[in-house]
């Protein structure tokens, strides 16, 4: 199973879009500050997730949830 999670920090000022087969353990290393790219902007909390079978649609979809239009979607949804 993969997972396409969205993080939003506890101040709701950053958010971070992902994918992992473990989203627990995912989420403790964000929160740990163990991935670079997001340490500064933490601590993090799960605004949501979605779980996909097929990891290639999983990868299709945070690739969508990336982009201009995906990022309005989420915004509006999520």
């Amino acid at each position: 199973m993969k997972y396409v999670y969205v993080l939003e920090s506890l101040n709701g000022e950053h958010f971070y879009v992902g994918i992992t087969d473990d989203l627990r353990a995912r989420l403790a290393k964000y929160n740990a500050g163990e991935v670079p790219h997001t340490s500064k902007y933490g601590p993090w909390r799960m605004r949501t997730y979605v779980a996909f079978a097929d990891a290639s649609l999983a990868v299709a979809f945070e690739k969508y949830l990336k982009s201009g239009s995906g990022r309005a979607f989420a915004k509006k949804h999520f």
